[in-house]
């Protein structure tokens, strides 16, 4: 039983954790691509700045090495996931089932992931290859095991509908502000250009600084809350992948995940290219990509009460269905803009409302199947349930990865220059686009109201129940 109440104080101490992992998360996915392929066009462009390090030209087919790293890097989360999730499930520790896996593995997660843009420079391109390769499975499995066990403390933190909501809503407002600082790094690394002696070395040390700040704040609600204080928690004994079986079983989790996996494609798609729209389709010059950033979040921010208040008033799935048509219209935007900052305005204000809306509410629906299978089999596999989530957005930021850089793979024109034309970045907002209206379409086979009735006539029986035997104990003691 909860042994103390869940305050506002507690969730936003929670909240923090999701801003290190997303800082760092954000590093890789705006960066990786960004700094290691590409050409840049401008002096001071970071675009392809250590692409003489790695393999550029396609390995298989069409496929490139960050293709294929990310496609192998899906298998081996297929099995690390549910490992990971089953583990922290079964787990009996004295600090809880959660925090001891956080605590552990928070400066393993930064320095790997620092060390992904620091070490691959050898002279030989092939060792810088399998340098990469094996720094990011382990940047993938870090974050495992951290989000993991943190995402599963959002169905039990999130112990009323109100808390729900409010953590939901907390975690979604720390990812924003920890992706957001991640975009900050060429800024951070000009002033430190003249100390480090030339950008790339900049570039890393700004890394570095952010994967510190990132690391400190993944530790604060990994020592300053104790799980035992406000969670009961008993360890599950199913099988690891005998729990991922039955998570996958329940069908409202499969409609959610059918959407969920679109979600992430679409928009990693997204966030992968942004840097690419707004310096080559838009004509923005680097330096000013930081304030389209600043619009985005803040639009995104305001919009925060207003989401929140909503999915109280009318629920979460219709609003859910709204960010998913949102965001598709703000890709066909990216597909048909033209040259000039306003059309970066343009982008950042409508995108920071799907932002909002699918940054706040999809946890609390997992959070929401994840309790009402609790009640209907009195075994709390959350962490499972969240792993098979994270294992979706994964599986989604893999194939967008694929295709990013299988489409705006650079071609050589007349002059003998590698270069990626407008058309092939029109091309991958396109295909955002076609594929978010299929997970708005999907979505709608989600059945919040079914789901909501459910665990509040078990909620309400089982109240029944405890007060019986309450009743029952009182009076045999009497």
């Amino acid at each position: 039983m909860q042994k103390k109440p869940i305050t506002n104080k507690v969730l936003w101490i929670f909240a923090i954790g999701q801003f290190g992992w997303s800082l760092l998360s954000g590093i890789v996915s705006t960066w990786l691509v960004h700094l290691y392929t590409g050409v840049a066009t401008n002096e001071g462009d970071t675009n392809g700045l250590f692409a003489q390090f790695i393999t550029q030209n396609p390995i298989l087919a069409s496929l490139t090495l960050f293709g294929l790293i990310t496609a192998v890097g899906r298998i081996f989360d297929a099995v690390t996931d549910p490992l990971i999730a089953s583990w922290s499930d079964k787990a009996n520790f004295k600090g809880g089932r959660r925090i001891p896996f956080m605590r552990a593995i928070a400066i393993p997660f930064a320095l790997t992931t620092v060390a992904v843009f620091v070490l691959p420079q050898f002279s030989s391109v092939i060792l810088n290859d399998v340098v990469i390769f094996v720094l990011l499975m382990l940047f993938y499995l870090f974050m495992t095991i951290y989000c993991t066990p943190y995402n599963a403390l959002i169905a039990e933190l999130g112990d009323t509908q109100k808390n729900r909501i409010n953590v939901s809503t907390y975690i979604s407002f720390t990812y924003i502000a920890g992706f957001s600082l991640s975009t900050l790094i060429p800024s951070l690394a000009g002033p430190l250009q003249g100390i480090a002696g030339s950008q790339e070395n900049a570039i890393r040390i700004a890394i570095g600084i952010m994967a510190l700040i990132a690391c400190i704040a993944m530790m604060i609600p990994a020592f300053l809350i104790k799980e035992r204080e406000y969670i009961d928690s008993k360890p599950v004994k199913t099988p690891a992948f005998s729990s991922l079986i039955k998570t996958f079983k329940n069908g409202q989790f499969r409609r959610f995940v059918y959407s969920d996996v679109i979600y992430f494609f679409a928009v990693t798609l997204f966030q992968t290219g942004l840097a690419d729209f707004e310096t080559k389709l838009m004509g923005i010059p680097s330096s000013n990509t930081f304030t389209l950033t600043v619009i985005m979040t803040v639009v995104s921010l305001v919009l925060y009460p207003v989401v929140n208040g909503l999915a109280r008033k009318i629920g979460k799935k219709k609003i859910i269905i709204t960010g998913f048509f949102t965001y598709s219209l703000v890709f066909l935007i990216t597909a048909l803009c033209g040259q000039g900052f306003v059309w970066g305005v343009i982008i950042a204000v409508s995108a920071g409302i799907p932002m909002a809306i699918l940054g706040i509410l999809p946890q609390a629906c997992v959070a929401d199947v994840s309790e009402l299978n609790t009640l209907e089999t009195g075994e709390d596999r959350s962490g499972m349930f969240f792993a098979a989530r994270t294992f979706a957005m994964k599986m989604g930021q893999a194939l967008s990865m694929l295709i990013y850089t299988s489409v705006t793979v650079a071609a050589i024109n007349d002059l003998g220059e590698s270069v990626v034309s407008d058309s092939q970045y029109r091309t991958v907002a396109y295909i955002a686009t076609a594929t978010c209206l299929i997970g708005a379409v999907l979505f709608f086979f989600y059945n919040e109201k079914g789901i909501l009735g459910k665990i509040n006539a078990l909620r309400a029986q089982k109240s029944e129940s405890d007060e019986s035997t309450e009743t029952t104990e009182t009076t045999e003691n009497a």
